[in-house]
C-alpha cells in the first residue's frame, strides 16, 4: 500500500494538469529505508509528448546525486497519462528500473466518468504489475 500525504497528493495532481497535453513525470523522494513518500521533485518530460514521457539524462543524474548526498531514495516515481486510463502501458513496463518504488499513474483524461482525474500506484518488478492502495493521510 502506498500511504502519501494529501499535500503530495496534491502537488502531483495539480503537475499533471498543470503540464497537459504533454504527459507530466517526477520522483517523491524520501529517507533511505522509510517507505516514505517525502520532497516532491516535478520533472521536466524531455520527450515533451502526450503520449510518452522521458527523463533528461542530465536532469537524472542530478537527481540522484543529490538524493545520494541527502540519504534518500526515490520512494514514488510518477508520470501521467493524457488520454488513457491511469495504467502502465508496455514502455512504462519496460522503463521501471526502481524495483522498491510506487510507480503511481495519474490520467488527465476522463476515462472512466470517475471524475476528472484517477489516481493509481502500482508496483513493477520484473515487468510484473501489481495495483497497489492508496491511502492519503493528513500527515505521517
Amino acid at each position: 500500500m502506498l500511504t502519501i500525504t494529501q499535500a503530495l497528493h496534491d502537488q502531483i495532481v495539480a503537475h499533471a494538469r498543470q503540464d497537459h497535453p504533454d504527459e507530466a513525470c517526477g520522483v517523491v523522494a524520501g529517507p533511505e529505508g522509510t517507505g516514505r513518500p517525502e520532497r516532491f521533485i516535478p520533472m521536466l518530460n524531455a520527450a515533451r509528448s502526450p503520449t510518452f514521457y522521458e527523463f533528461d539524462s542530465t536532469d537524472l543524474l542530478k537527481l540522484y546525486r543529490e538524493m545520494d548526498d541527502r540519504d534518500e531514495e526515490p520512494v514514488i516515481v510518477y508520470h501521467s497519462h493524457t488520454a488513457t486510463e491511469a495504467y502502465p502501458s508496455r514502455t512504462d513496463i519496460t522503463y521501471a528500473n526502481e524495483p522498491g518504488a510506487h510507480y503511481v499513474l495519474v490520467s488527465t483524461a476522463d476515462t472512466d466518468d470517475a471524475g476528472p482525474f484517477q489516481f493509481r500506484s502500482y508496483r513493477i518488478v520484473e515487468g510484473e504489475v501489481t495495483e497497489e492502495e492508496v491511502k492519503v493521510v493528513e500527515a505521517y
